[in-house]
């Protein structure tokens, strides 16, 4: 299985440090951002990795990060020439993937607990997506995709409501199997003009082939001040 992370976007939440550089190189206590996902895959057993990022800060990403020996895995990048939603960015993989079965991890998400499992059991599986969940407050939820819930089964992806139907929201931890990309093309952008990651996963819950597991462990998505300040203090004490 192979590995994706998404490391582009323009970081306009943290402005003005991500003027001069990409906002997954800024610091997480003792390492940068960046490390984190990727070790999130080293321990989900995964070697081969496309970093896909975009054009304004790319050589920085590509300074720090290398052909991947220092961490023992192999990377692959893509530029994205420009922001187009999550989806637009993971269908830059596609050559990549190729018929393999893969994990895709947003850049600046912290994971302090392992997905091996979860994985292992979507590489054996039969679903054609697993998504993460993970369980926050009210407030965090009206600003993510809420998971509208039947027991553990999803039954659709809201999109940043103002009355969550629950507080398990999806994370940028996402498997899917090659034929997303099918999916992807067939998308019609938002009213903001992005491609939404919310209508792939729905187009899965659709078709019935989506499966959910819940994050026990501690996330963070460290996109703005606040987050990247959290973030710091947490993995610090940890």
């Amino acid at each position: 299985m192979k590995g994706v992370i998404l490391a582009g976007g323009m970081g306009t939440r943290l402005r003005p440090l991500t003027n001069v550089t990409n906002k997954h190189l800024l610091p997480i206590y003792n390492k940068p951002m960046i490390y984190y996902p990727l070790e999130t895959l080293k321990e989900a057993g995964i070697r081969d990795i496309m970093i896909i990022t975009g054009r304004e800060h790319a050589g920085d990403v590509f300074r720090l990060m290398g052909s991947g020996q220092d961490f023992g895995v192999r990377f692959t990048y893509r530029v994205q020439d420009e922001a187009g939603g999550i989806p637009q960015a993971i269908s830059l993989a596609e050559a990549f993937v190729g018929k393999d079965k893969f994990v895709s991890i947003n850049g600046d998400n912290i994971l302090l607990g392992g997905i091996r499992k979860m994985a292992e059991e979507f590489e054996r599986g039969s679903e054609e997506a697993r998504i993460l969940l993970y369980n926050t407050t009210v407030e965090e939820a009206r600003k993510a995709g809420v998971a509208a819930l039947d027991g553990d089964r999803v039954t659709g992806i809201i999109e940043k409501p103002d009355k969550p139907p629950t507080t398990w929201i999806s994370i940028g931890v996402l498997m899917f199997t090659p034929g997303v990309f099918e999916i992807i093309r067939k998308l019609k952008p938002s009213a903001r003009g992005e491609l939404e990651i919310a209508d792939v996963q729905n187009e899965y819950i659709r078709r019935g082939t989506l499966k959910a597991s819940k994050f026990t462990g501690e996330w963070m998505d460290a996109g703005s001040f606040d987050e990247l300040a959290r973030a710091n203090m947490l993995v610090r004490k940890r």
